[in-house]
């Protein structure tokens, strides 16, 4: 089992910016791949960004050039920068990690609200 530990959300103003962390810890090996996903009130989950344990990333569309994805292997954290924040991006924000391209693992979430 992995466990992942989200910290870092809050309210921000339009135009701020909030720094998610995400702390796995447990049985990491083989973990290919980490992320974040957000899920907004009345919608479905949407991917934000992944990061490759290769360090390969990929952005959503709605953050590109907003947000960044990073990862620091010895702390076996993930982080998202997120800068210039819209209203639209207020949503509780998930943590994923997958394990050998095939078991995946959530947080349990942690909460952004960008106050316009």
């Amino acid at each position: 089992q992995v466990q992942l530990v989200e910290s870092g959300g809050g309210l921000v103003q339009t135009g701020g910016s909030l720094r998610l962390s995400c702390a796995a810890s447990g049985t990491i090996f083989g973990i290919d791949r980490m992320g974040w996903y957000r899920q907004a009130p009345g919608k479905q989950r949407e991917l934000v960004a992944t990061i490759t344990s290769g360090g390969s990333t990929n952005y959503a569309d709605s953050v590109k050039g907003r947000f960044t994805i990073s990862r620091d292997n010895a702390k076996n954290t993930v982080y998202l920068q997120m800068n210039s924040l819209k209203p639209e991006d207020t949503a509780d924000y998930y943590c994923n990690a997958r394990r050998y391209y095939s078991i995946e693992y959530w947080g349990q979430g942690t909460q952004v609200t960008v106050s316009s």
